[in-house]
């Protein structure tokens, strides 16, 4: 005789982490770890799964909420004593692998693209277009760095050195991210911190990833043939859904340029 509730079968929480990081602020389809939280706190409390299960699909975006959230996937891992899968799907890229390596172990599909540990900041120069039209750029500070990089104005070698200064720390945090969450699962005779991506096979065999496995049949797998999935997720604003928002255009086609990078679409 089954008694409802004492034979429930065990559930996994299925909870997507889709987007570029941090690059939405109006409510759209971005990734934030104000906007995540919530979720995330059902995802690990609600009817006491075995395993969280993060479905990754992202190309990376702010350094700070990659930090964050994978910060707070750790948290409540450890609070609630719940191991967490990451399954890959089109693109785990830069900050989009610094949450699924926040989980306690990476899946990824044959195709997947992983990787690119490293920080990027881009730009454009505008000077010898203004100067061919006869503009004049009128720049007043109080601060010497504080037009730092000006698109405007010719790019000057020591707001380079500076960005740079900028930009090196982070990579640092970024690495020891991977390393304290891979150990010695990577390779210690190679690399793998230079911006280079590879596929879901590639990053198998050279430890970033722990297998090739697809969410449901993984699950199964590990936990036993009869359990049940929770999908948590953000939810997407009713402009968003029909595209009523010019914001919310603007965000989409920059998260398209984004993923695009990688070969994927958004």
């Amino acid at each position: 005789m089954k008694i409802p509730f004492l034979n429930r079968p065990a559930t996994v929480s299925v909870l997507r982490l889709q987007g570029a990081i941090g690059m939405s602020s109006r409510g759209g389809g971005g990734l934030s770890d104000a906007a995540i939280a919530p979720v995330m706190e059902r995802a690990f409390k609600r009817r006491k799964p075995v395993a969280v299960a993060l479905v990754v699909n992202s190309p990376g975006g702010s350094p700070v909420q990659s930090s964050l959230i994978g910060a707070r996937i750790r948290r409540l891992s450890q609070e609630h004593d719940v191991p967490v899968h990451a399954f890959v799907e089109d693109v785990a890229a830069s900050g989009g692998y610094w949450l699924a390596s926040s989980a306690d172990y990476i899946w990824a599909d044959e195709s997947s693209v992983l990787g690119s540990i490293g920080v990027i900041a881009a730009g454009f120069g505008f000077s010898d277009l203004i100067g061919r039209y006869g503009i004049e750029r009128r720049v007043h500070t109080a601060g010497q760095s504080k037009s730092m990089l000006d698109p405007f104005r010719p790019e000057k070698p020591e707001d380079v050195e500076r960005l740079q200064r900028l930009l090196e720390p982070i990579h640092e945090a970024f690495k020891a991210q991977i390393r304290a969450r891979r150990g010695n699962r990577l390779p210690q005779d190679r690399d793998l911190f230079t911006g280079e991506i590879w596929t879901g096979r590639q990053a198998v065999e050279l430890g970033l990833a722990d297998g090739i496995a697809h969410l449901v049949p993984k699950m199964r797998e590990l936990y036993g043939k009869d359990i049940r999935f929770q999908s948590y997720g953000q939810k997407t604003s009713l402009l968003r859904r029909f595209g009523l928002s010019a914001d919310e255009v603007v965000d989409s086609l920059q998260e398209r340029a984004a993923f695009s990078r990688f070969g994927a679409g958004g």
